[in-house]
């Protein structure tokens, strides 16, 4: 809103009539009859046209506003063609440009632009006021109510005085009074133009009228809005009065004023954080103890501390499982190859829960993967968290003997912590994360506590939604996190933990799956932790197989990994010294950097050339493994010795062997007096590895009818299976890492029980036929007769 800067409202007199004027353009502003403008002229045409109008006596310009004010050099096109008669009532030249105050007095129309240069000059022509009829009620109305509008806008303006409200009180001619009110409009500069063209004087009333309508509104809306804040201001004011009134309360009474802000702000956490009922009221209560305990005792940081740990907890804070089983696929594909019996739980698991919808109730499993070490149980858990979009922890149990350290110590315990669970889910920051328990058989016991007693709780979806440290002393709902445990053996588990537990067997790989995962996951690995650019060095399937066969003896991969390491560690060193290397890894660079071969399939069959040694088939931690049963004769009186570290089980198996052999001594063409005349002696090589199962039994019978009857086993063959008395073979276990495990010895084919057959075509989908000659057996009769020589 402007003021008239001191000079008084000028009588505009009659219309202009036709004549020539110097031509002002302004930018973004409107000048209206009778207004007082002041204005800043810089440009040097400008300034010239405002100098010629006052040396010519008339003082008088023609004025209006630019069509865009971005335009810096004005053309006749450039300018609107409706404007107003000015006076140039004063001017104050400073520098290269000019102050200057100027009066509107009447409107006009641009007839005719005259010229451009060195200013623009148009001849101009009268656009009066539409008359109005006389006696006009409707104009007589708009008057009104436009004068009272105009002075309430004043009044609730805080910038304009309030003597600007009665400058309207003697105006009654409605044309000056829309004249007098326009410069304090709020309008933009195209709605002032508008409102300058508009020569139908009730319409510019209304649309004054208007403006100042939504001028008042807005005002009263700000003035509202200025009174609340205030209210709030006021409010604080007050509370920071009483704190300080408190703190000198609390001064006098000898407290400690940090004391009080940091129980405060303890509280304040509490109240607005998201646990549960029972823990914000146990949350309370240790802050009721800290209120009254000494800074300097012990009991202050025991409180502190329970009361920090349960803040720090993510009671709701949760991650969006990823169920685009497209995705998720991918992502398992990506980082394993095979293992299809658990992308296949993850994805059945995933496909329910987005056909129910993911609801709360809905349960998670505990899987637990196990196999031989190297096939990637620990790797798989990091996949299927990447998949699902969900947070990664995971615990080693190896060697844990400590029950607190599942379930925490008691808080009232110096240094007392809670246990692992709680302590990793803290970590992470998310209530339903992935959570690996790695070694899972690998638990121990002593006087200090059992910790599978404690993983009880921990793995029973019934139970650990109620899950209690005893640190916390509060439930803490574990029923949202999705554990997988693994485990090497399945045996040192105990069963009521077992049960707990989904378990998925994890097989050893077969050559042409190392082959896979090698060119797939550990060429490209090794080559980037070396700094081997791409192409450099390249490993072919021939010899990772040639490394595969001739430098590791695994289920898994690991040692494949470091074998293929040590390859890019040579070739590096090479890189460093300037020397030659090589571009592709082939048998001779195989030779030269990892040595001589360390298993020959050459090996096993020497050992076999002699009667009474059969190869067997044995499960153990680390897969599958040929396990040589050796059978000798001594001159004696038919007397049994068992060594090799043999379990009760497996001793069992022998005897059962050896009676069934001598039961049908004549059918199977033995000295009736060969058992009488001699000791037999048996034994299982690497007698420091403990030994024990029933599937060694048709291995040890066969050893003991080869031995009597000297007939040799046939080459490259091994067997499993449990005998009975009358000489059936009873199914055995683990039967896939046996396979594997004679593949990697240079067996060819397998006796295998006949009932087994089922395991097997589930075991390899694909087939066997490319991997082992399998040979079911229902008789020790069948067993002898295809593995023994004629």
């Amino acid at each position: 809103m402007n003021a008239n800067y001191g000079i008084p409202i000028e009588d505009p007199g009659p219309q202009a009539s036709f004549g020539v004027y110097n031509l002002l353009p302004l930018k973004d502003a409107v000048l209206f009859p009778t207004a007082v403008f002041p204005i800043i002229v810089d440009r040097p045409a400008s300034v010239k046209l405002i100098d010629d109008a006052v040396m010519s006596g008339g003082r008088l310009i023609a004025v209006t506003m630019l069509r865009s004010p971005s335009i810096s050099e004005p053309r006749y096109s450039d300018v609107h063609e409706v404007g107003v008669i000015a006076r140039v009532h004063t001017m104050l030249r400073e520098g290269d440009q000019e102050k200057v105050i100027i009066q509107g007095l009447h409107r006009v129309r641009f007839v005719q632009c005259m010229s451009e240069d060195p200013y623009m000059r148009v001849r101009v022509e009268p656009m009066p006021d539409d008359p109005l009829p006389e006696k006009d009620t409707e104009a007589a109305a708009l008057c009104r109510a436009l004068e009272d509008a105009f002075r309430r806008a004043i009044r609730l303006s805080p910038a304009v005085p309030d003597a600007i409200a009665d400058t309207v009180k003697d105006v009654d001619d409605p044309v000056r009074l829309a004249d007098a009110v326009s410069l304090y409009t709020h309008m933009s500069g195209e709605e002032n133009q508008v409102l300058l063209e508009t020569t139908d004087t009730k319409k510019r009333l209304e649309i004054l009228l208007e403006s100042f309508t939504r001028e008042i509104l807005i005002l009263e809306t700000e003035k509202n809005i200025e009174a609340r804040v205030n209210k709030r201001l006021e409010k604080s004011q007050r509370e920071y009065y009483l704190r300080e009134e408190m703190k000198v309360i609390r001064r006098e009474l000898g407290e400690d004023e940090d004391k009080a802000a940091e129980k405060d702000e303890l509280r304040k956490k509490i109240e607005e954080s998201e646990m549960t009922e029972e823990a914000k009221k146990a949350a309370m209560n240790e802050l009721r103890r800290l209120s009254s305990a000494a800074p300097s005792s012990p009991d202050y940081s025991v409180s502190r501390t329970y009361i920090e740990t349960l803040l720090s907890l993510p009671w709701n804070t949760y991650t969006d499982d990823c169920l685009d089983m497209e995705r998720v696929e991918k992502i398992l594909d990506e980082d394993h190859y095979g293992l299809e019996k658990i992308k296949e739980r993850i994805a059945e698991y995933l496909s329910v829960r987005q056909y129910t919808g993911g609801g709360d109730d809905m349960r998670h499993p505990i899987l637990c993967f196990a196999g031989p070490p190297g096939v990637g149980k620990t790797s798989l858990g990091k996949s299927i968290a990447r998949a699902m979009g969900r947070k990664f922890v995971r615990m080693s149990l190896g060697g844990i003997h400590d029950e607190a350290e599942i379930r925490g110590h008691r808080k009232t315990y110096v240094g007392a912590l809670p246990g692992q669970i709680i302590q990793n889910i803290k970590r992470c920051g998310s209530h339903n994360p992935i959570f690996m328990l790695d070694e899972i058989d690998k638990v121990g016991s002593d006087h200090r506590g059992d910790p599978s007693s404690a993983l009880l709780e921990v793995l029973d979806p019934e139970q650990n939604a109620t899950f209690r440290d005893n640190y916390l002393e509060v439930a803490f709902d574990l029923s949202k996190v999705m554990f997988i445990t693994t485990a090497n053996v399945l045996s040192t588990i105990p069963a009521p933990l077992r049960d707990r537990m989904e378990i998925i067997q994890l097989s050893g790989y077969t050559e042409e799956e190392k082959t896979e995962i090698a060119m797939r996951h550990l060429v490209p690995k090794q080559l980037k932790e070396h700094g081997i650019e791409k192409g450099k060095l390249r490993f072919d399937r021939r010899s990772v197989r040639e490394i595969i066969r001739g430098y590791t003896h695994e289920a898994g991969v690991r040692t494949l990994e470091r074998r293929i390491a040590a390859v890019c560690r040579k070739v590096v060193r090479k890189y460093v010294k300037n020397e030659e290397a090589p571009k592709a890894v082939t048998s001779k660079y195989i030779h030269e950097y990892l040595g001589a071969k360390r298993h020959r399939d050459e090996d096993m069959k020497k050992r076999v050339k002699v009667p009474g040694v059969v190869p067997g088939l044995a499960w153990t931690s680390v897969g599958g493994e040929v396990l040589v049963v050796e059978a000798c004769k001594v001159p004696g009186n038919g007397k049994l010795t068992l060594t090799g570290y043999l379990g009760e089980v497996m001793k069992e198996s022998a005897q059962t062997a050896l009676t069934y052999v001598k039961s049908r001594a004549d059918k199977l063409g033995i000295d009736p007096d060969f058992f009488k005349e001699n000791d037999i002696h048996l034994h299982a090589p690497e007698g420091a590895v403990p030994k024990d199962g029933p599937s060694a039994g048709i291995t040890m019978m066969t050893a003991l009818v080869s031995l009597a009857t000297g007939r040799k086993m046939k080459p490259g063959v091994a067997m499993t299976g449990e005998i009975t008395l009358t000489g059936n073979v009873l199914p055995i276990g683990g039967l896939k890492e046996k396979i594997l495990g004679g593949k990697r010895a240079g067996i060819k084919t397998v006796i295998a029980p006949a009932t087994n057959k089922v395991d097997v075509e589930e075991d390899f989908p694909d087939g066997i036929d490319g991997i082992m000659n399998m040979i079911y057996v229902e008789n020790a009769e069948d067993v002898l007769k295809n593995a023994l020589e004629r």
